[in-house]
């Protein structure tokens, strides 16, 4: 449970007021102590795990083994919840980018919400942070953070119930971020992380991966998050299927040496590689802070597999060109030695297909073959995804992937994976 600090010190007043005396001590267990960060840490993030506390953030007092039936405020850090995918923590407050990170958690009691706090997109109605909760695995909440804070409700009962509660980030980093400030709960004890799955996969993509449009059925919109979901992408189900913890790491418009283009222009301020070290990278910030600005601690994530599936708007650039291809070819044999250097022990898939395979053959391959013979490893392999089919499974916003094009994707990952886990 946790106390402002005002109130903290209100009582010391009174004290000294009735006692006749004045002492300067080293601070308390209250304010020493918890899962928030204390007053004297430093504010400037590190890792995707840092302390910092602003004047309203509030300190915990009560232990978490406190077995009455109370109400409680926790911080959503890895002492309390499980954190899924990757996150970062500034000023006490838990920042998801990324789709389809979040925190899952389990608790004993009647009532459950997340105080959530909106980066500064949250007044633009396309861009805002789209998010889900599930309830012991069903999902009851599907919401977007239209305001700089605000407290949602996520449970209900009448009685003491042990329920797992799970929040995940529907739409991607790029377009925004947000931050739980709190989990308030009403509940006999603490909260319990979720237990970690024995099969972990790592997800590098562009707006395929992301679930860019599926909830719009017409080609001819364009893009907004209220209609972004990755949990209807065949990365988020290709995990689900073979129940095992995951880290998407993607963004829309993206690639590897180039970014999206409709007139052929290089565009290099949308590369996977120059950010796949940090823990995102968002056009929204929350006063001075942005999840760009955080390294990503590889430690805390060590998948047995890396999917990459980047070259969709690399085409919009190379075209057929082959200088072109072959940088392509170049560039991403490069990524692949940085991706192997942060995950020693994964094997690594190179995907490409749903929207194209143009850069497959000497685009995907080529790089492959590169890398193992400049390299040696073999720990990698490569995957023709089918395309997908507008007349069978018609179209998203913007050309994409429908859920049934992406359910298509997921079936033949899985069935990849199965052959290589044996």
């Amino acid at each position: 449970m946790k106390i402002k600090r005002s109130a903290l010190s209100f009582i010391t007043a009174l004290a000294m007021l009735f006692t006749g005396c004045a002492k300067t001590d080293a601070p308390s267990a209250a304010d020493s102590t918890g899962s928030s960060a204390s007053a004297n840490e430093s504010t400037s993030p590190e890792s995707g795990n840092n302390g910092g506390e602003s004047a309203d953030t509030v300190t915990e007092t009560t232990p978490e083994d406190d077995m009455t039936l109370s109400e409680k405020t926790f911080a959503a850090n890895e002492e309390n919840v499980k954190l899924i995918g990757r996150t970062a923590e500034y000023e006490g407050i838990r920042w998801l980018g990324l789709s389809a990170s979040g925190v899952e958690f389990t608790f004993n009691g009647t009532s459950a919400s997340f105080t959530l706090v909106g980066d500064s997109m949250y007044s633009n109605a396309e861009k805002q942070a789209r998010f889900a909760v599930y309830i012991n695995g069903e999902r009851t909440i599907d919401e977007l953070v239209d305001a700089a804070e605000k407290t949602v409700e996520v449970f209900s009962a009448d009685e003491a119930t042990e329920t797992t509660v799970k929040l995940l980030k529907l739409s991607e980093a790029q377009e925004s971020t947000m931050g739980i400030k709190s989990i308030n709960v009403t509940s006999v004890g603490g909260l319990t992380p979720t237990a970690e799955k024995d099969l972990k996969i790592e997800f590098v993509g562009d707006s395929i991966t992301c679930g860019y449009g599926v909830d719009d059925p017409d080609r001819d919109h364009h893009f907004k998050t209220p209609t972004e979901d990755a949990t209807k992408a065949y990365a988020f189900k290709t995990a689900m299927a073979l129940d095992a913890d995951y880290s998407l790491v993607s963004y829309s418009g993206n690639g590897i040496i180039s970014g999206y283009t409709d007139n052929g222009t290089k565009q290099t301020s949308q590369l996977v590689p120059d950010v796949y070290d940090k823990v995102g990278k968002s056009w929204g910030n929350w006063n001075e802070f942005n999840i760009q600005d955080v390294d990503w601690d590889f430690s805390k994530f060590q998948p047995d597999y890396v999917v990459i599936n980047l070259g969709t708007n690399d085409a919009s650039y190379t075209g057929s060109d082959k200088e072109r291809v072959l940088e392509y070819a170049d560039g991403y044999t490069e990524f692949l030695k940085v991706v192997r250097e942060k995950n020693p022990d994964a094997h690594i898939v190179c995907a490409l297909g749903v929207m194209g395979a143009t850069l497959y053959k000497n685009g995907v391959e080529r790089a492959v073959a590169q890398y193992t013979e400049q390299t040696g490893d073999t720990n990698v392999s490569t995957l023709l995804l089918t395309q997908q089919d507008g007349n069978a499974n018609g179209y998203a916003a913007d050309w994409h992937p429908t859920e049934a094009s992406q359910d298509v994707a997921a079936t033949e990952m899985t069935e990849y994976l199965k052959s290589l886990i044996g």
